[in-house]
């Protein structure tokens, strides 16, 4: 199965974690490899899952926390795009399953994702990735309190795809879809991916470069990762499709 583009503006996502659970790397890491990363990193604390509108935990001085791969995503917060106030808020099956399902069976949101078909198909992609190691983190993107898009934020350097182009320590992958069509060839696509970006550069200091791989097919998802600061960095041959690899460098954040 792909995992693939979404809609971005149009809107269109890259691909999943790859997206696809096929697509990232079935070895958990090495308990050692693991302390050696949290050891080496300024890390920030992991927060349990928050609902829409809920605040993420307080962590106090003192208080013991556990360290993830992707620093907390969950206790990221909100951020202020053009759109609104924008958050990250980490997948809950129980609750987010028949949503996302929905959004995977719009038929733009299928030709690239391929997970159209009952919920068990949806479900089948995402429990690898909140049952495993916490390379990849599927969330909601909750604009001005509306549940909007889904996003797949990961670590490139730990996926196949790191095979594929001169991976760095820390290169953050994304993937994204907007789920209803009111939302798509506005620009949102552009202002979120701009938005999310940030927020990986705000609360992850060790990464350099926010990785994308959108079809070369999906160009409205090109332009939407081109206007956002993202430049076009090569074409890579994925197992399921021909990708244009994008990346945004932290080092251009400021004039980009």
């Amino acid at each position: 199965m792909s995992p693939t583009d979404a809609s971005t503006d149009a809107d269109t996502d890259p691909t999943a974690t790859g997206a696809d659970g096929a697509d990232t790397l079935d070895l958990r890491l090495p308990d050692e490899l693991v302390a050696l990363l949290a050891e080496s990193d300024e890390r920030t604390p992991r927060a349990t899952h928050i609902g829409h509108g809920e605040r993420a935990p307080d962590h106090s001085p003192g208080t013991v926390a556990v360290e993830d791969l992707l620093d907390g995503i969950a206790a990221w917060g909100p951020t202020t795009t053009d759109a609104g106030v924008f958050q990250l808020v980490p997948v809950r099956l129980e609750r987010d399953l028949p949503l996302i399902s929905r959004w995977m069976n719009d038929p733009a949101v299928a030709a690239f994702w391929e997970l159209e078909g009952p919920e068990a198909v949806t479900e089948e992609h995402l429990r690898p990735q909140l049952d495993g190691d916490g390379r990849s983190v599927p969330c909601l993107g909750v604009l001005e309190g509306m549940p909007m898009s889904y996003w797949e934020i990961y670590r490139a350097d730990l996926d196949p795809l790191a095979r594929l182009y001169p991976s760095r320590p820390h290169d953050t992958g994304v993937h994204l879809l907007i789920g209803g069509v009111v939302n798509r060839g506005r620009g949102l696509g552009t202002s979120l991916l701009r938005a999310v970006a940030d927020l990986v550069f705000d609360h992850r200091p060790a990464c350099a470069r926010v990785i994308a791989e959108p079809d070369l097919r999906n160009t409205p998802s090109i332009s939407a990762f081109l206007s956002a600061g993202f430049r076009f960095s090569a074409e890579v041959n994925l197992p399921d499709k021909r990708a244009a690899l994008m990346v945004r460098d932290r080092a251009l954040r400021a004039v980009l």
